[in-house]
């Protein structure tokens, strides 16, 4: 059942917000990494968006029309009603404050350019798109983007929080729902806090650390997979959801190996035969039940972000669940490492023992 009345608090929560989500708005205005990528202009942030005009997201219009809107009956959640208050509930079970509060809504989020050099991969360049794009909306930025002597991927999102309330994909399993669900807060929590923060000036380009863009999206799936599998078990009929992959093939291990291998490949300068290696492993994971509609550079450079993607070569996500084993509690650990800074933070902090 939806709430009819909101406490006043929400609306103190919604100015914080709002300064918040103008770095985020800001966020449009990317400045990419600024390594030599093969033949890429020197206004090619311009040229990148001028490839997508049509397609391009007024996260200004779209963000005001999302905030002020009003949430209507059953749109948190028609899958799961009551969803907002039994993630709340494992959040304080856990000793975690709730705010902001736990909000969000169940539509199409919006879409995500992502641009990469061919001759390695990098998060170089990334553009936010309307959502409701058509395959052949997808093909035809991507092609334009792959013509300027970029690698790209057009991502559908499964959630956004850079919007409040959040947006989660409906189009997903229950068990996804949850955890995008919490992902999204956890985001919206994290940008109270010093990583968080740091997070949204890499976004505008204020201060680039590639690590805090990966510290920040495997802490969000940590606590995602902690608190959305404690809600899963309590509230769903597990053994009535198949939520198993395709048989067959170790996919973690074999994604590992396809990214080691192009790594290699682009290392030696050998682009094409990294790309012609690549598809040839989209194929194989097609035919084996894993639908992947493109894999390149710029596919890795989108999951090399979130730690525990097998797509990912980084060691963050590794390091923090070493960290995370030393706490008692989910609460203490978030406290920790939503404190930090950078890299160098979470590698002192491992040898520091248990904390809470």
């Amino acid at each position: 059942m939806t709430e009819k009345r909101r406490p006043q608090y929400q609306i103190s929560v919604r100015k914080i917000y709002l300064f918040l989500l103008t770095l985020l708005i800001l966020a449009g205005c990317v400045q990419p990494d600024t390594g030599t990528a093969s033949r890429a202009p020197l206004n090619y942030g311009q040229e990148i968006r001028s490839t997508a005009v049509p397609y391009l997201l007024n996260l200004t219009e779209w963000e005001m029309n999302n905030l002020l809107r009003p949430d209507l009956p059953g749109e948190s959640s028609p899958v799961m009603p009551g969803l907002q208050s039994r993630i709340t509930r494992a959040l304080r079970e856990n000793g975690i404050a709730t705010f902001p509060p736990v909000r969000f809504r169940l539509e199409n989020p919006p879409c995500l350019l992502v641009v990469s050099p061919r001759d390695r991969i990098a998060y170089f360049d990334r553009v936010m798109l309307r959502n409701g794009m058509t395959p052949a909306d997808i093909e035809h930025v991507e092609q334009r983007v792959d013509a300027l002597g970029f690698s790209s991927l057009v991502v559908e999102l499964g959630g956004f929080g850079g919007a409040y309330p959040a947006i989660v994909s409906p189009d997903m399993s229950e068990k996804h729902v949850i955890n995008a669900a919490v992902e999204e807060w956890a985001h919206q929590y994290l940008a109270l806090r010093p990583l968080g923060l740091l997070y949204l000036l890499d976004s505008i380009g204020i201060r680039q650390n590639p690590t805090v863009i990966e510290m920040n999206e495997t802490l969000a799936g940590i606590i995602a997979d902690e608190i959305g599998t404690q809600v899963y078990e309590t509230y769903c009929k597990i053994d009535a959801v198949n939520e198993g992959l395709p048989a067959g093939i170790d996919f973690a291990a074999e994604m590992r190996l396809t990214r080691k291998t192009a790594d290699a490949y682009l290392a030696e300068g050998r682009i094409a035969e990294a790309e012609q290696y690549m598809q040839g492993r989209r194929d194989f994971f097609n035919q084996n039940g894993y639908d992947i509609r493109k894999l390149n550079q710029a596919y890795f450079a989108f999951h090399g972000i979130y730690g525990q993607d097998p797509g990912s070569v980084s060691p963050v996500y590794e390091d923090m669940k070493t960290l995370r084993r030393g706490y008692h509690s989910l609460a203490g650990f978030m406290a920790d490492v939503s404190a930090m800074t950078g890299y160098e933070n979470l590698q002192r902090a491992l040898s520091g023992g248990l904390r809470q």
